[in-house]
């Protein structure tokens, strides 16, 4: 691959693949923690200001590009939380979408969608429908979806969620990772725990 297969040129300041200086990052694209050793790096042309050098490199599993900007940021940023398998669709969506909204840097669209996500839940578990959000935290609170020791979150995930719903103030990326930690071991307890249970028949001595 040369620098004309992703529209770069000389003229712009950056230069073909090279072997640049590893970095270990996790990959936005397919989940891996990429070392990679290859891509593109830009420096000023010549007659022009120097700038610091930015990178796009080349994740060794899929080859997917990632830019590195010069103060560090990487563009896609890898979103926070785990895949979760044996969700339901919609449930399923709903997390990968809050996933997105933080690691695209959209933490109140992440930290709202965290709060219908526990709502869905609580009724697909047996809450009654058209009630507010606090009914719906402390009902799976209290019908033993939360660890006893988890009060703090169910308490902190409420006042979040509601000052992101109802209170003009933007959610940070402290709020969003918070979140979707307490979703991600909420759904993993309820949907991914249970069918991992060995059969009987190999369970027992």
């Amino acid at each position: 691959m040369d620098s004309k297969d992703v529209g770069l040129s000389l003229e712009d300041g950056w230069h073909g693949s090279h072997k640049l200086s590893r970095v270990v990052y996790t990959c936005a694209y397919c989940g891996s923690h990429a070392g990679s050793e290859e891509g593109y790096f830009s420096e000023s042309p010549a007659g022009r200001p120097p700038r610091p050098a930015s990178f796009i490199r080349i994740c060794q599993t899929c080859r997917a590009p990632s830019f590195f900007t010069a103060s560090g940021r990487i563009f896609p940023a890898a979103p926070p939380g785990s895949p979760i398998s044996r969700l339901p669709q919609d449930i399923g969506a709903l997390y990968n979408e809050a996933r997105a909204s933080a690691g695209a840097e959209a933490h109140t669209a992440a930290v709202l969608t965290c709060r219908k996500i526990l709502m869905h839940v609580a009724v697909v578990e047996g809450a009654a429908e058209d009630k507010n959000f606090l009914y719906y935290v402390e009902y799976l609170a209290s019908s033993g979806f939360v660890p006893p020791k988890g009060k703090m979150w169910v308490d902190y995930i409420r006042r979040r969620g509601n000052e992101a719903n109802h209170e003009i103030l933007l959610m940070g990326a402290e709020d969003s990772r918070a979140l979707i930690t307490f979703v991600e071991m909420l759904l993993r307890f309820i949907y991914e725990f249970p069918e991992m249970v060995p059969p009987a028949s190999v369970a027992a001595p």
